[in-house]
């Protein structure tokens, strides 16, 4: 008696069957191996196995199973035609994100073909996906933001990309969206930056910037993790995030009326619902005149971030001591990339203490009516570093003593930064590409 297949061979070989009438996974079908997914169906699936226990980690970190990741092996290439290639613009004329390369990476996500199709990299276009989606109705969707600088010898560099990976896989735990293999990505990124390597500005003024993005296509109203999902990259060739004032500082406003992200959110999380909500509060501060807003919270005012980045303060400490602290991850702040590097790095230095501790704003005020606050500075990706010289809170506008100092730390550790990233030292945090 003929043995007859189960539920599961027979969609799949429907599938495979069918797969030209399929809109929404028509340009990767062909990574739909249908003798393979058979035949993986047919067999029972092993039980997971836990990892050997190692030493605790100071932040959570994804459980990634390479085998339903894509693969950078299976990468396909279509490059762009000459009509399609795109005019590069002047250095002084970059800004920040208004121009695009000539080139994209896109992977889909289809749970009913088998999770993750193959990667590919195509000329740059517009997206095309159904009004349901989810990403537009329901903010499923993160992203990424690291740079590829050209240093002084005309290598391409990558700056800690690894990290980026592991965020982005956390971020994608937390949205529903599907997790991956961030070795893979960044091969597939890095094939991508080499394609348009020419977009990568001479200059260690302007670097190009790079997007990695998750979204969930699944054209349904249903609240619900996707069970289909883009992921892809675009690159721009960026210099200045925004203006400072003549001196180089920024003046940020806190008010204590808005927040940024709450305990048991996902404000440590780099999803793009935690960003639209700022643009308001943005605006009030720039109308009085300030460059950002320094978000508080509780009623301490407990200082979290400025504007998207991280915040630092140097000051004497009770001890004598230079001290450079910075807010703990506590669920209310996003663990930067360059953030970590600094208290690393300075870590290392003798003349200074480094620490993470809850600073409020009451405690800003006495540091500075004392004379012992000596710094303020904004860390991100984007800017690097970005020096305060005046903050406004409540009735009061607090002038901060950052540019005044003869040797700034906060310039010490741009600095360092920058020789890493160009290339101007050996360093393990920059990955050289080409």
């Amino acid at each position: 008696m003929p043995i007859r297949r189960s539920k599961v061979q027979v969609l799949v070989k429907w599938i495979f069957e069918n797969q030209h009438k399929l809109q929404t996974v028509r340009y990767c079908s062909s990574s739909l191996r249908y003798k393979e997914l058979e035949d993986s169906a047919a067999q029972p699936q092993p039980e997971h196995v836990a990892p050997p226990a190692t030493a605790p980690s100071h932040k959570p970190r994804p459980h990634i199973t390479p085998e339903i990741s894509f693969k950078f092996d299976d990468l396909q290439v279509r490059l762009a035609a000459p009509y399609q290639l795109q005019p590069k613009p002047e250095a002084k004329e970059l800004g920040f994100g208004k121009y695009f390369t000539d080139h994209m990476l896109k992977i889909y996500y289809h749970k009913e073909l088998g999770g993750w199709q193959k990667p590919e990299i195509m000329p740059f276009e517009n997206l095309n996906i159904h009004p349901a989606a989810k990403a537009l109705h329901y903010a499923i969707q993160l992203f990424e933001g690291l740079k590829a600088y050209r240093g002084v010898d005309d290598k391409i560099r990558l700056f800690r990309p690894d990290l980026n990976m592991e965020r982005m896989n956390l971020a994608a735990q937390r949205s529903g969206l599907p997790m991956f293999d961030g070795e893979e990505l960044i091969k597939c990124f890095t094939r991508l930056v080499q394609i348009d390597q020419e977009w990568v500005p001479h200059s260690e003024t302007s670097t190009l910037y790079i997007r990695p993005t998750l979204i969930g296509i699944e054209p349904t109203f249903g609240i619900m993790a996707p069970e289909s999902a883009l992921l892809f990259v675009i690159l721009s060739p960026v210099s200045t995030y925004y203006k400072a004032s003549t001196d180089g500082a920024v003046s940020i406003f806190a008010d204590p009326n808005v927040v940024r992200a709450f305990p048991g959110g996902v404000g440590n999380r780099k999803v793009g619902s935690n960003y639209g909500p700022t643009i308001e509060a943005t605006a009030r501060a720039a109308k009085l005149g300030h460059h950002q807003v320094l978000w508080l919270f509780g009623p301490d005012h407990e200082l979290t971030e400025v504007g998207a980045m991280n915040i630092f303060m140097v000051y004497i400490n009770d001890q004598g001591e230079k001290q450079l602290s910075t807010p703990p991850l506590n669920g209310l702040i996003l663990p930067g990339v360059t953030r970590r590097s600094i208290i690393e790095l300075a870590s290392e230095w003798d003349d200074l203490t480094v620490k993470e501790e809850v600073i409020t704003m009451q405690r800003v005020i006495q540091l500075n009516k004392e004379g012992r606050l000596l710094e303020m500075f904004g860390a991100g990706t984007a800017v690097i570093i970005s020096p305060i010289s005046r903050v406004g809170f409540l009735e009061q506008d607090i002038s901060i003593p950052t540019m005044k100092q003869a040797q700034p730390v906060f310039q010490r550790v741009k600095d360092t930064l920058l020789a890493i990233q160009y290339g101007h030292m050996e360093h393990p945090y920059a990955k050289v590409i080409s």
